[in-house]
C-alpha cells in the first residue's frame, strides 16, 4: 500500500520536516500544527518563517544531524534533500518512512472537492495569488498554498474549507506530478531547470503528464498563445479551455486599454462577457495571468463580479514588481523575482511602458547551469534595459562546475558592468540613477537586499 501522510495526521504522530523553512514546506508545517500534529524540523538558518513556526510549537534544529529524526513517525523532505543527508540516512536505518513534500501535499489535496493547480515556467505565484483573491471574493473559502507572501492571507498558507484548494504547482523535479488537480492551469512552457530536465521536449512531456492528472469531469486551462503549452494538450482526452491575446482563444480580452502600463479590459469567456477588469499590477503578462484565472474561475462557478473584485484587489505579492521606495534624488526603486529570460523580458517590457527616463537593472543570475544554458537569452533580456549591473551568480543548490560568471554576461551586454558586492552595486546605482529613473533589482536570490540600501 502506498505511503500516505493522512494516517499520521489522524493519529497525531510526530512528523519531522527536513528543510522546514523552505517554500511550501513551512506551509505544510503550519497546516500540520493547525491540526494538532507534533512537528519537528531542521534547516540551515533561523529566519522569520522558522521563528513563526517555533512560536506555533514546532521544534526546529538549525543543523542537519542524524539524531534530529529520533522519535519521529514520518519524515517529509524537500526535493533538494538527498539520500546522503544524515537525517535521511538515519531514518532509513531506523525504518522510519520518508516521503517528499509534493507527495504529502498531493495526499492532502485529495480531501478537497475542487483543486486548482497553477503551473508554468513563470507566473505561478502571481496567478495563484489572483486565483486566491477571486475565490475568496466568491465566498468559496479556499485553502491556499502559494510560493510567496500574499498580504491578503498573511503569508503563504490559508486554511479554509474542504470545497476548494488553490495551489502553486512547480515542475522542478516533477513535483507537480504528485498533485491532484481537478483544474490544471498551464500558463506557459519554456526551457528552465535544465539541471533536472534534459531539454524542452522533456519539459513538455512532464507538463503533459501533469494535465493528464485531471479527472474526466475536470478542466485543463492552457495558454493558446504558447506553442509548447499547446503541445502539452495535443489529442488530450480531457476538456481543454484556451486563453490568450491572439484570435481564437476560448477566453480572451476585448476593449483593451493601456494606462501607463496598467491594463483595463473586458474578459470574454467563449464569446460572452464575464468580467470588466482594471488590474492594479502592471504589464501585458499580468493580463494573460488574469485571463488564465478567469478561465478556471468561470468553470468553478465564480460569478463575474467576484472575479472582477478579486483581480482588481490584487496589488502584487512579495517580490513581484514590488515598490521598495524612492531614492533621495527621486528615482523609483522596484524589486522583482524574475530570473528566467522570459520573465525578465516581461518585467522589463512593463518597466519600459511606464514612462521613466531610463530603466537601470541590477540583476543577480540564479544558478550556474541556468546562466550557461540560457546565456544568449539572458544577454538579449538584459540588453532591453538602459543600464545593466550584474551581481555575482547566486549558487543556490549548485557548485560552479561549468566555469561561468556574471562578468561573462556583462561582457556581452552593451554598457553593462559586473560588480562583486551589493555595497558596490548600491554605490554604483546611487551615482548613476537620475530623478525620473527606475531602478529595478531583479533575480530569485537575495538581490532584494540592495533596494533598502538605496531608499530614503
Amino acid at each position: 500500500m502506498a505511503l500516505s501522510i493522512k494516517p499520521y495526521i489522524e493519529n497525531k504522530e510526530k512528523i519531522h520536516l527536513i528543510g522546514i523553512g523552505g517554500v511550501s514546506m513551512n506551509s505544510l508545517a503550519e497546516l500540520l500544527l493547525s491540526r494538532g500534529v507534533p512537528v519537528s524540523g531542521s534547516d540551515r538558518l533561523r529566519t522569520d518563517v522558522t521563528a513563526r513556526l517555533e512560536a506555533m510549537g514546532a521544534q526546529i534544529t538549525y543543523e542537519h544531524k542524524a539524531e534530529n529524526v529520533e522519535g519521529a513517525a514520518l519524515i517529509v523532505r524537500t526535493a533538494a534533500v538527498h539520500d546522503d543527508n544524515p537525517e535521511i540516512a538515519r531514518a532509513h536505518a531506523c525504518g522510519i518512512p520518508v516521503m517528499e513534500r509534493a507527495e504529502a501535499w498531493g495526499h492532502l489535496m485529495r480531501d478537497y472537492d475542487n483543486v486548482v493547480c497553477l503551473a508554468g515556467t513563470h507566473g505561478k505565484t502571481t496567478s495563484t495569488s489572483m486565483m486566491t483573491l477571486m475565490t475568496m471574493e466568491a465566498q468559496l473559502d479556499p485553502t491556499v498554498m502559494v510560493g510567496s507572501n500574499l498580504p491578503a492571507i498573511g503569508g503563504t498558507l490559508r486554511i479554509g474549507g474542504k470545497g476548494c484548494f488553490v495551489a502553486e504547482s512547480c515542475e522542478y523535479c516533477n513535483s507537480f506530478l504528485s498533485f491532484a488537480p481537478t483544474v490544471a492551469v498551464v500558463l506557459n512552457v519554456e526551457e528552465d531547470h535544465l539541471d533536472f530536465f534534459k531539454d524542452i521536449n522533456d519539459i513538455v512531456h512532464s507538463f503533459r503528464s501533469f494535465v493528464e492528472l485531471t479527472p474526466m469531469n475536470g478542466l485543463v486551462v492552457v495558454n493558446g498563445d504558447d506553442r509548447n503549452a499547446m503541445r502539452c494538450v495535443e489529442g488530450l482526452d480531457r476538456r481543454v479551455r484556451t486563453f490568450g491575446l491572439e484570435p481564437g482563444a476560448d477566453v480572451c480580452a476585448a476593449d483593451i486599454r493601456d494606462e501607463n502600463g496598467y491594463y483595463r479590459f473586458t474578459v470574454l469567456v467563449e464569446g460572452k462577457e464575464y468580467a470588466k477588469v482594471a488590474l492594479s499590477v502592471p504589464g501585458r503578462h499580468n493580463m494573460l495571468n488574469a485571463l488564465a484565472c478567469c478561465a478556471a474561475a468561470e468553470f468553478l462557478g465564480v460569478p463575474g463580479d467576484a472575479a472582477e473584485r478579486g483581480l482588481n484587489r490584487f496589488t502584487g505579492s512579495s517580490r513581484r514588481f514590488q515598490l521598495v521606495g524612492k531614492m533621495p534624488n527621486g528615482a523609483t526603486v522596484v524589486d522583482d523575482y524574475a530570473h528566467h529570460p522570459s520573465e525578465m523580458k516581461a518585467t522589463l517590457s512593463t518597466a519600459k511602458e511606464m514612462r521613466f527616463d531610463r530603466v537601470l537593472c541590477a540583476f543577480q543570475p540564479h544558478t550556474y547551469t541556468r546562466t550557461k544554458a540560457l546565456f544568449g537569452e539572458f544577454v538579449e533580456a538584459l540588453s532591453m534595459c538602459d543600464h545593466a549591473v550584474l551581481a555575482p551568480i547566486y549558487a543556490a543548490r549548485e557548485q560552479n562546475t561549468v566555469g561561468i560568471s556574471s562578468h561573462d554576461l556583462a561582457a556581452e551586454v552593451p554598457g553593462a558592468v559586473a560588480l562583486d558586492s551589493f555595497a558596490e552595486i548600491a554605490a554604483h546605482l546611487r551615482a548613476e540613477a537620475g530623478p525620473n529613473d527606475l531602478v529595478l533589482t531583479m533575480g530569485a536570490g537575495n538581490i532584494n537586499e540592495v533596494g533598502p540600501m538605496l531608499v530614503r
